[in-house]
């Protein structure tokens, strides 16, 4: 009696494994039959800027129905052409990650159409302690005398003159993985032809800042600046008033003069004579 329970259960256990080989042969089957293509991946981790070569890359299989668009199948299309974001291990190679055919590697592959990268002289404070990473966002401010009009005095100024600033590089490193503060002595941004000129020019007339912003943030904000009498909350004198005091003040009002009547000549006289002696009055 209990070889053939053990018999039942041991054919039991013989269906239940033949009936998992199956249905797992019948699964791989259909896993085979499903369309896919070879697609270009990073086979390391490439830096924005660098130039591609075939040590670079390689091939994997991709789901037909999940290609993404502008991948390549073909590892001898990407030869020598240049990343302008960073490429990580394993990821698809697009053309909308990739500088124009032609391009060659570096800084100037990154930089966007109609833009332009300049470098200014930064410190640990300028440069917001190291942490105006590539691929961060800032504004510009700068710190200077204002012009002297025709008798006043040049006010010292602090305003904002760029917004939304996108920082290249710092010092000589371009690439934007690294979340690590670096505080260096120059940082490149990247600017329109005009922001430019207004750059070029801030920075010779005054000391300028960085201030960083969130990289989500592209609000501008319209200011006319700030000066030490506002900074410190004085009352500023309109200069009109005060050319009127001084204009005042220096008018000099001589005292006027009253002229005493003139005698009137006599006009009648009396010839008196007394105790012998004789004299005339006149009246």
């Amino acid at each position: 009696m209990k070889n053939i329970k053990a018999l039942g259960l041991l054919f039991l256990a013989l269906m239940v494994g033949l009936a998992a080989a199956v249905y797992a042969a019948g699964w791989a089957a259909r896993q085979s039959n499903i369309a896919s293509h070879k697609v270009v991946v990073a086979a390391v981790d490439i830096e924005m800027g660098s130039k591609i070569n075939p040590q670079m890359l390689t091939s994997t299989d991709w789901p037909s129905g999940s290609i993404p668009e502008g991948s390549f199948k073909d590892i001898n299309e990407l030869q020598d052409r240049v990343v302008k974001v960073s490429v990580l291990r394993g990821d698809a190679v697009l053309e909308r990650k990739l500088a124009p055919a032609g391009t060659q590697g570096g800084l100037s592959a990154v930089i966007a159409e109609g833009k332009r990268a300049m470098t200014v002289r930064v410190n640990d404070v300028v440069g917001v302690a190291g942490f105006a990473l590539p691929g961060n966002y800032v504004d510009v401010m700068v710190n200077a005398q204002q012009d002297k009009g025709k008798g006043e005095e040049g006010k010292q100024i602090s305003k904002t003159v760029l917004e939304h600033v996108l920082v290249l590089a710092v010092a000589q490193e371009s690439s934007r993985d690294d979340t690590k503060p670096k505080v260096v002595s120059a940082v490149t941004l990247e600017l329109s032809l005009e922001d430019s000129e207004k750059l070029d020019l801030a920075r010779s007339v005054g000391t300028l800042s960085l201030v960083l912003r969130n990289q989500i943030d592209k609000k501008t904000v319209a200011t006319s600046g700030i000066t030490k009498s506002q900074l410190f909350g004085e009352k500023e004198v309109p200069p009109a008033a005060v050319k009127v005091a001084a204009t005042t003040t220096s008018v000099y009002k001589p005292k006027a003069v009253i002229a005493k009547p003139a005698a009137q000549p006599a006009t009648e006289c009396v010839e008196v004579i007394q105790n012998g002696s004789r004299f005339i009055n006149c009246f």
